[in-house]
């Protein structure tokens, strides 16, 4: 039987990765964008893009808990980075010009892109050093179990969440006209390049901190 203590790490770690894997983001939004522009699988592989960027970004969290001093340029950096590679996400779904449900048969890079924002994106390290890792390591104190239980609640919510997205705009989109899909389309550049301005008030924020 699990006992309560576990149950409250495993309730946390449901919660914060649900509440992450539906908050407006650039991940989500370049999960639409990919399914949107090819096909589910596109979008669920952006989804699962945190499973190979966040093991490096936990362990440079742990690293830099012990560092402060240095985090603000670090974090000021990569929102530097992120600005620029969201910018140009943006414009290149700015520049759509048609509509195409046909499944591509090219290399859409959806899990690379993926990777690439969430390893830019400055909330993941924000994340994991003000709350992930602080709950992990006192949820290692209670036993190594408890630590497990909590991660693996928090990845199932936080990439189901976005693969279930991803199924629903797949099947929206079947019924999308030309026009519609114009407007999502671009709508989804200006939210990327919204960001990706965010991004760049942040990193100046970390410079002035």
């Amino acid at each position: 039987m699990i006992s309560g203590s576990i149950w409250q790490y495993i309730s946390a770690g449901i919660i914060l990765g649900l509440t992450s894997g539906i908050s407006p983001g650039p991940l989500l939004t370049l999960v639409l964008n990919q399914t949107i522009r090819h096909n589910k699988a596109e979008g669920i592989k952006v989804a699962l893009s945190p499973l190979i960027t966040d093991l490096p970004i936990i362990l440079i969290t742990v690293l830099i808990l012990g560092r402060l001093a240095r985090f603000d340029m670090f974090l000021a950096v990569i929102s530097f980075a992120g600005a620029i590679f969201l910018a140009y996400l943006g414009i290149e779904s700015l520049r759509t010009r048609e509509l195409s449900i046909r499944l591509q048969t090219s290399d859409s890079g959806s899990l690379k892109k993926g990777i690439i924002a969430n390893f830019l994106n400055p909330s993941p390290y924000l994340f994991w050093a003000t709350v992930g890792t602080p709950l992990m390591l006192k949820a290692y104190k209670t036993d190594l179990l408890t630590s497990i239980l909590f991660m693996m609640s928090f990845y199932v919510f936080l990439i189901g969440s976005k693969v279930v997205v991803a199924f629903l705009v797949d099947r929206t989109k079947q019924f999308m006209n030309q026009k519609f899909y114009l407007i999502l389309m671009r709508t989804l550049g200006i939210v990327l390049i919204i960001f990706s301005l965010i991004f760049l008030y942040e990193g100046l924020k970390y410079l002035k901190a």
